[in-house]
Order: structure tokens, then C-alpha cells, then sequence
């Protein structure tokens, strides 16, 4: 397959989609070429795909960091383990740092790698289809806190993102009904042709079709990879890509962290975007429940969990998004046409949480 392509000038970095990656030693040597190596996974990700990585890796010097799986392990506790294995390891600032994993390894060992010495490189080997179409592209790196979602973190841009689809066929369902959600939001930000697409081939996604799997994961990084290249530090258009995420942190966050996936989340943070544009006349009533359908067929929550509405906006008001204390969301003008904005009644809101959510 051709490349796609994140364009930040000097930074510019391909993303690699495709089978047998992993294992390929010409793909790891043109875009993991660091004489010295960290690979950093988890418990899970490693006893399956870590045997195909050390193939690709055959006669290099690496060490590997490996730790719990899961978000609620995405924090500055793992951060320092990270930085502990980089310390022993004796990387300096030519090393190279490799995410092996989904995003939570993504995001922490993005941060890791971001943090020591200043920044040292790392390359991206998302093993899940949330990573791979979302986290693992565009730079954003963290942790969470009890606070809130990723309110700890650095804008980090790997030098490559390398996909191998294989790694998918022993991603769990539930994991890989939650990476569709990051499909569908890019659609909706952005494509509605795409959005038609996935309606047409949802059955397709969920039986693993490995041609429906690579189209849907080149279509959607195609979408974020352009956004991106507009707007590195989410200073504009960037916030699009956070459609359903305001609502999915909040989620997330109230339901305590690792208990509903991240995927799960924003999906329902997705209908709520939608019902919100319809119920303030933005988007028509029937586009919405075109979104509602497309993720019940998913087999994703479609309503959050009853966190209630004062906790909601409670969370809510802990987003980067908000200025002067307003609540900025990310809604729709209609399918494949988002908008970042706080101009929308309060008591809409109000009383879409307190129907969805509780009081």
C-alpha cells in the first residue's frame, strides 16, 4: 500500500498500513533505524506480538520495558518505570524509544519518550484499531489524573507510525467495537461519503475483513493526518477531532477509569454531540439517528452510564476545550460537518444530561 503521509515539514513522518509489518526488517530498519532501542508493551500485547518484533528486530540491541495493560495504568507511576528502563538501558538522546501496543501504551510511553532528555524519538506500532486510526497519530501524549482525562501530557510526534493489521485478528471484540467509534468520529468530523461507507460495510468491520479493515483504518489516519498537518497543537481545527470526546472523558472519568473503554466512551459521547446539534437545530433530527443506528449496529453503547447530570458537567468543565468557563463542544452542522463552539443553549444541555445521564 502506499503511504500516508503526516505533514509538519522536517517532521513529517509516514503512516505504514498493512500485514506482516511488524516482522519486516526493511520497514524497521528504514523507520526504527536507532543503533540503540527501547521497546515498551504490556502484559497482554507482549507474549503475542513481541516474537514477531524481535524477527524484525533480529541482530539489534534493544531492551523492553513490559507493564500492566489497561487505562487505569496510564499514569505518571508508569511514566517513571518508563524513564527507569530508558536510565538502565543507558539510552541517550539518538536512542530511540518503540510503542508496542494500544493507545494507553501509546500515550504513556509517547509522554516517556517526550520527556526524557528533553524528547528522544519514538516510533508507533499501534496493536489495536483505536491506535492505529486515532492515538498513535498526531502527537498527543499523556497520562490521566483523578481529575480528569489526559490532563497531564506533551505534544510528541513519533518519527513513524507502523500499522500491521495482523495484530488485529487477536484484538478482543469488545476492543475492536471500540476502535470503530474513532472510525466513525473521523467520518462524521469530515467525510460524510465515508460515514455512507461505513454504514454500507459495518457488518464487513465486524467480521475482520482485512480489505474493509484497511480501507476504513488508510480512510480515517487520512482524515486526521490532514487535520493534523493544519493544526499541530489543537490552536483550531484540530478540536474537531475531539467530536464526542467532552462528553467520553466526562464518562469515563465518572465511571472511574478502565471501567468503560475509552471507545465505549465516546461513542456514546458521539450520539449525545448529535442529539444536542439536533435538538438546537443544527443538524437534522434524521442525521442523528443515523448515528445513533451506525453505532447500535457497532454493538456500542449508545447512552452513557446514570453518572448524572451535576457530575457530568462537573467533568465537563475540566476540558481543554473550555475558555472563560464556558463549555465549548463539538457539534454538527450535519453529517460530516463539525464545528467547535459554545454557542448553544445551556438548558439544552442541562436537560440532554439529565434525561441520559441522570439527575
Amino acid at each position: 500500500m502506499p503511504e500516508l503521509v503526516v505533514k509538519l515539514g522536517k517532521r513529517s513522518y509516514p503512516i505504514l498500513v498493512g500485514p506482516g509489518l511488524l516482522a519486516s526488517r526493511e520497514t524497521l530498519a528504514s523507520h526504527a533505524g536507532a543503533s540503540k532501542l527501547l521497546v515498551v508493551t504490556d502484559d497482554f500485547v507482549g507474549p503475542l506480538w513481541m516474537p514477531k518484533l524481535e524477527a524484525g528486530l533480529a541482530g539489534r540491541e534493544f531492551a523492553t520495558c513490559v507493564l500492566a495493560g489497561g487505562e487505569a495504568q496510564k499514569t505518571l507511576a508508569n511514566v517513571a518505570l518508563i524513564i527507569d528502563a530508558l536510565v538502565s538501558a543507558r539510552l541517550n538522546r539518538d536512542g530511540m524509544v518503540l510503542a508496542l501496543g494500544g493507545g494507553v501504551i501509546g500515550d504513556i510511553a509517547g509522554f516517556a519518550a517526550a520527556s526524557y532528555q528533553r524528547g528522544i524519538a519514538i516510533v508507533q506500532l499501534p496493536t489495536t484499531l483505536l491506535a492505529m486510526v486515532d492515538s498513535s497519530v498526531g502527537g498527543k501524549t499523556g497520562v490521566n489524573h483523578p481529575g480528569g482525562k489526559n490532563l497531564i501530557g506533551a505534544f510528541h510526534q513519533p518519527t513513524a507510525v507502523i500499522a500491521d493489521t495482523d495484530t488485529l485478528s487477536t484484538l478482543p471484540d469488545r476492543e475492536l467495537r471500540a476502535g470503530l467509534t474513532e472510525v466513525v468520529k473521523a467520518a462524521l468530523v469530515a467525510d460524510a461519503a465515508f460515514f455512507a461507507w461505513l454504514e454500507s460495510n459495518a457488518k464487513r468491520l465486524l467480521a475482520r475483513e482485512p480489505e474493509a479493515l484497511a480501507e476504513a483504518i488508510r480512510r480515517a489516519c487520512a482524515i486526521k493526518a490532514a487535520i493534523v498537518a493544519q493544526d499541530e497543537r489543537e490552536q483550531g481545527p484540530r478540536a474537531l477531532l475531539n467530536l464526542g470526546h467532552t462528553f467520553g472523558h466526562a464518562i469515563e472519568a465518572g465511571a472511574g477509569f478502565g471501567a468503560v473503554l475509552h471507545g465505549e466512551a465516546v461513542a456514546a459521547g458521539l450520539v449525545l454531540a448529535a442529539e444536542l446539534s439536533a435538538r438546537t437545530g443544527r443538524m437534522p433530527a434524521a442525521d442523528a439517528a443515523r448515528v445513533r443506528a451506525l453505532l447500535e449496529a457497532a454493538g456500542l453503547p449508545v447512552d452513557p452510564p446514570r453518572i448524572g447530570r451535576v457530575r457530568m458537567l462537573e467533568l465537563m468543565a475540566m476540558d481543554k476545550k473550555v475558555k472563560g468557563g464556558a463549555i465549548r463542544l463539538v457539534l454538527l452542522d450535519g453529517i460530516g460537518e463539525a464545528v467547535v463552539t459554545a454557542d448553544y443553549p445551556r438548558d439544552a444541555l442541562e436537560s440532554l444530561l439529565q434525561e441520559r445521564a441522570g439527575a
